[in-house]
């Protein structure tokens, strides 16, 4: 990359687009990949995909109760926010595997789509 201890522009610029490619593939991926979240004991089950979105929600009908609907709603954000955490730390995890050693690891930053 480097020549004579300068930076090879063009070079740079090469990489730099197969980066995004490969960032456009892997933002194509995580549509299709699911992360599920839990919540009481397997009661409510969300599921979400790489890209943070949920997709489909699953609740056992032991827990389907008008008398106890504040608990219903409970699980299904507990459930919820389980899945898009897993959902973020998938999307994070394909994202460090593309841009691995060709961009610095700065704290905090988070790279388009994440």
């Amino acid at each position: 990359m480097f020549k004579g201890g300068q930076p090879n522009m063009q070079q740079v610029m090469k990489q730099m687009k197969q980066m995004q490619e490969r960032m456009d593939q892997v933002q194509q991926q995580l549509e299709q990949m699911t992360v599920q979240g839990n919540a009481g004991g397997g009661m409510v089950t969300v599921t979400a995909n790489g890209k943070q979105a949920v997709v489909k929600i699953e609740i056992e009908k032991e827990v389907v109760n008008p008398e106890e609907k504040e608990m219903l709603e409970d699980l299904i954000v507990a459930a919820t926010n389980q899945a898009l955490q897993k959902a973020a730390a998938l999307a994070n995890e394909e994202m460090q595997k593309v841009t691995s050693g060709m961009i610095p690891t700065i704290p905090g930053l988070k790279l388009p789509g994440m």
